[in-house]
């Protein structure tokens, strides 16, 4: 690990402005849980680190009945999992989060090193794209608020410009009816590294079973987070029986865009989409 020079901004104006200063030579520092990591075996070498902890204004979970729900960068996986706040209005985001890493991980590790790390295996990141979730973006040229689904770029690749902080997701209240799960295969477990993950968040009618709307995401089996697209529209405004989960299942596993590498073949993880999608859909309507 090579040296370099640390700085410790009291605000988000003066984070800017040293990243502004420093531009691609900088790495923000936020729980750390991944860039200590790339920073021990050199997979980054830079020059400049910004340690935004200290940033009080990026540390939140807020909820208005109105707005929808707040979530500052710098919370941490451990807060959002003990939110009580959260398990009543959206409880899909601490079951999600739950299953990131062990418990020592989720103490330090922050929502938004999460998603900026833009891991296509994030357990953060297909739950809170179900939600229609919006990531807010502070840097030299003002505010911008961009949907989550949009945030990321390709393996390990986001959207912000040089200067810009992720300062928010912001999520909006879900309709009556709506329900979410969020499913994982690791391997060695759910505290493992996704080799497929699935989210659904759907409004489903409680007496008929008529879905109203659906979003499936499914997690590591493309450069980025995916939506199933056209699974989702074989599921609207239809009765979900066990014929159209089966029949929805695959439609997502053909969707998918798996690579094969040192931890599954594409093969096997279309089969777990196929899988899991069943699995989420099954437990939604029970």
């Amino acid at each position: 690990m090579r040296d370099f020079e640390y700085f410790e901004p009291a605000s988000v104006k003066e984070a800017i402005s040293l990243l502004a200063k420093y531009k691609k030579e900088a790495k923000i520092l936020a729980g750390g849980t991944d860039l200590a990591v790339n920073l021990k075996h050199d997979v980054i070498r830079p020059n400049y680190i910004i340690n935004i902890g200290a940033i009080p204004d990026l540390n939140h979970i807020d909820f208005d009945h109105g707005k929808g729900l707040r979530i500052g960068a710098l919370t941490t996986m451990r807060a959002l999992i003990e939110s009580t706040e959260l398990r009543k209005t959206c409880p899909v985001i601490p079951q999600a989060v739950s299953q990131l890493g062990n418990p020592a991980i989720r103490n330090v590790a922050t929502l938004g090193g999460n998603l900026c790390n833009a891991s296509p295996a994030a357990d953060s990141a297909p739950v809170l794209i179900g939600l229609s979730a919006k990531a807010k973006i502070v840097g030299p040229d003002g505010v911008r608020v961009i949907p989550l689904e949009d945030f990321f770029s390709g393996p390990h690749s986001n959207v912000l410009k040089v200067g810009e902080i992720l300062t928010e997701i912001q999520v909006p209240l879900p309709p009556a009816n709506t329900k979410g799960v969020y499913l994982k295969y690791g391997g060695r477990g759910v505290a493992d590294l996704a080799i497929v993950g699935v989210a659904i968040v759907a409004n489903i009618e409680a007496k008929n079973k008529v879905c109203n709307d659906i979003k499936i995401v499914l997690g590591s089996v493309a450069p980025t987070p995916m939506r199933a697209k056209k699974a989702e529209e074989s599921i609207k405004g239809q009765v979900i029986t066990k014929a159209l989960i089966d029949e929805s299942a695959q439609i997502a596993a053909n969707e998918a865009r798996p690579i094969t590498d040192n931890r599954s073949s594409a093969g096997y993880r279309k089969t777990l989409v196929n899988v899991y999608v069943k699995r989420a859909l099954t437990e939604l309507i029970a």
